[in-house]
């Protein structure tokens, strides 16, 4: 998370875990404050593509 960065804004994200096993979150969002958007984390993959392009 630290080297990570809003590809909107460049701002500073935020993880919230909905759920994890032993090495990765598998569920969550990752929020960026700055610009008030939400990347979802499905099956381990974030979706870090702005909303417009999802």
């Amino acid at each position: 998370m630290d080297i990570l960065a809003c590809p909107v804004c460049k701002g500073d994200l935020v993880l919230n875990v909905m759920e994890e096993d032993d090495t990765e979150v598998v569920k969550g969002i990752i929020s960026c404050n700055a610009c008030n958007i939400d990347y979802p984390i499905d099956d381990g993959i974030p979706n870090m593509l702005p909303p417009e392009n999802r």
